[in-house]
Parts: C-alpha cells; sequence; structure tokens
C-alpha cells in the first residue's frame, strides 16, 4: 500500500491535548527499543516520521500522526526502560492506560514484541490488560529479519499459543522494519478493524 501523505500532528504530555477528531485510531505499543519508531516509519514509507533514537526512553509523550485523512496513528511512550525513574516509569505507564482506556475512536492496539526475545511479564500483563478491556489488539513481532525462518515460525507458534483464549487478539504478524515483510498483512489488518470500528459506531 503507498501512503501519499503522513504528517505529525501533536505531541500530548496529557490527557487534555488529545487531537479532537472523529478518525478512527490506531496505537502502537511496546517495551523500549523494540523497535516502535522503525515500524511507524516503515509502515507508511517515510525515513523520519517518527524519530528513532539510540536511547531507549526517548518517547515521553503520546505522538499522533495523520495518515491519508483516514487514520490516526498514536506512538505511545514504550515501557520497563529501567534507567528514568520509578516514579517516571509509573507516570508514562499510567498514560498509556488513561489512553488506551478511554479514547473512544481507538479501533487498534499493535503490541510490538521483540520476536529474538520470549514475552516479557509485562507484554504479557499488557495483553491481558487489553483483553480484560475489550479492545482489539495485533501482537507485532518485531526485528523478525534477525532470526531465521525457523525461529520465527517458532516464536510466532509460541506466542498463539499465549493468546489461544484471547477474544480480542486478531493475529500474531512477524514484522521486519528493514525487509518490510509483513507490513502488507498489517495495513490489511489496520485498514479491516478501522472499517469494523466505523460500522459499529
Amino acid at each position: 500500500m503507498k501512503i501519499y501523505e503522513a504528517v505529525f500532528l501533536v505531541g500530548a504530555a496529557k490527557e487534555q491535548q488529545f487531537p479532537e477528531s472523529p478518525l478512527p485510531e490506531v496505537a502502537f505499543i511496546g517495551r523500549s527499543n523494540v523497535g516502535k519508531s522503525s515500524l511507524l516509519n516503515s509502515i507508511v514509507s517515510r525515513k523520519n516520521l517518527a524519530h528513532i533514537s539510540s536511547t531507549p526512553g526517548k518517547t515521553q509523550q503520546i505522538n499522533f500522526f495523520g495518515i491519508e485523512q483516514r487514520w490516526i496513528f498514536a506512538d505511545l511512550p514504550g515501557f520497563g526502560y529501567a534507567v528514568i525513574s520509578r516514579d517516571k516509569r509509573n507516570e508514562w505507564s499510567q498514560f498509556n492506560y488513561t489512553y488506551l482506556e478511554k479514547r473512544p475512536q481507538l479501533a487498534l492496539v499493535c503490541v510490538l514484541i521483540d520476536s529474538r526475545h520470549d514475552p516479557m511479564a509485562s507484554d504479557l500483563a499488557l495483553i491481558e490488560w487489553l483483553e480484560n478491556q475489550g479492545r482489539k489488539f495485533v501482537i507485532v513481532l518485531t526485528k523478525s529479519d534477525k532470526i531465521s525462518p525457523k525461529l520465527r515460525e517458532e516464536r510466532k507458534a509460541q506466542v498463539i499459543e499465549v493468546v489461544k483464549y484471547c477474544d480480542f487478539c486478531v493475529d500474531v504478524l512477524p514484522y521486519s522494519s528493514v525487509k518490510g515483510d509483513g507490513r502488507d498483512q498489517l495495513w490489511g489488518i489496520i485498514k479491516r478493524e478501522a472499517i469494523l470500528a466505523e460500522l459499529s459506531e
């Protein structure tokens, strides 16, 4: 899918700064250094829509991007980075959950997990929370180009087993921001869920 327009809208440090828009939103969330900025740039075919930093935990607000005047992407602060203070981590976590719980136009949450590692306790806690909230989510296994095809399939099978009783997980998708693997599939999921969200209004 070719993207002609992808623009930064606003960076929100508090709920009152969330943009007012009727467009369906897609949120991207994961542990710090999971490759979230690279994935965002990859999916919209831009090199610098989302800032890529060598310092994990760089995103300290929720960044909203307008896509084709049809969707809004929300880039949420990464979680789990130990160098920042515990109070700051808790503050970011609460801000993320406020957005995920209260945003009425949120159509889909992309939960990013590094395919090179087993899902961590914080990943599983987020998945459980989304399931309990009834929020539709897709698990995106990032950096899949850095592991062998065999391990990639094993990791996917492992995560599918984890979510087999989840009613709101719509898919488990290996993704490579370097090679573009999974991009078309993720766009298909986003468009489908956005349409379903619009029809349910």
